[in-house]
């Protein structure tokens, strides 16, 4: 099985503590300074500066986490519906200066949607509407700016689910993200399939993986091989893709990143 090269998610202050390792081998990065409030908002100048400063020389491929915490995709309260996509329209400004061309954002689909989508009429159709309400306007600035928006599993058990409504954005502007750790960290708090399944539901949809390692009771973004994570079914799953996702380590402690890559390269999975 060939090897995949994999990089890392980072803040900018994070880089150099990694840069030779990402940047001798142009990895893959992922900056995760644009997902709070502070972040778009009284910070946000400064925290532009310092990602291009700590990007330099960089020739990888970059992205951006988008903001998250409290902004639905689905929100039914329609005074907060534009205020939410601000947010998001304000990740993609930062995405563009830094000269990134993917950003993540969450899914809106859970265990509770699994479970009651067929007990009301139209359940599917209104909250489809909702997110397209949220998002439209956001698609059309990522088409513009040559942005991929990639929608990651938080609470999904059917990977089909999320895959169809990108599907209904008909538009290369929004692709899919698969969290390996929330994949697993589902199947066991919600029967959803094992994480090579999302992976090959995705199929060419799939732009986007953070690799993380857990042990399926709470999401802990260890180190691939800490947890329980079957990552040659992981990685055999990914080499089947006609697509070349960006693929970073996300942990929860930055410096058990060499850790976590030496683990997978011991396995003859990543270069």
């Amino acid at each position: 099985m060939q090897p995949l090269k994999i990089g890392a998610c980072l803040t900018a202050a994070e880089i150099a503590d990694h840069r030779d390792w990402l940047f001798g081998a142009d990895r893959d990065i992922e900056l995760q300074d644009f997902g709070s409030f502070k972040g778009l908002t009284t910070a946000f100048d400064d925290r532009i500066a310092a990602a291009k400063a700590a990007l330099d020389g960089h020739q990888g491929r970059l992205g951006i986490h988008g903001p998250f915490e409290g902004l639905d995709m689905d929100n039914k309260d329609p005074e907060l519906q534009p205020l939410i996509t601000a947010r998001f329209l304000k990740a993609l400004e930062a995405a563009d200066r830094i000269g990134a061309r993917q950003m993540v954002l969450h899914s809106p689909y859970t265990r509770w949607y699994q479970w009651n989508r067929l007990a009301k009429p139209d359940y599917d159709e209104t909250k489809l509407d909702r997110i397209h309400q949220i998002m439209a306007p956001v698609v059309a600035a990522a088409e513009d700016k040559g942005i991929t928006l990639v929608i990651e599993n938080i609470l999904d058990v059917d990977p089909a689910s999320r895959r169809m409504m990108v599907d209904t954005f008909g538009s290369d502007a929004i692709a899919l993200s698969i969290d390996t750790g929330h994949a697993h960290l589902a199947r066991r708090m919600s029967g959803a399939p094992p994480v090579d399944y999302f992976i090959r539901d995705a199929g060419a949809q799939l732009c986007h993986v953070h690799l993380q390692d857990l042990d399926g009771h709470a999401d802990r973004h260890w180190a691939p091989g800490e947890g329980e994570i079957h990552w040659h079914e992981v990685f055999r799953a990914l080499r089947e893709l006609t697509a070349e996702p960006h693929l970073v380590l996300e942990l929860r402690c930055k410096s058990d990143i060499p850790k976590g890559f030496a683990y997978l390269q011991d396995l003859g999975l990543v270069v």
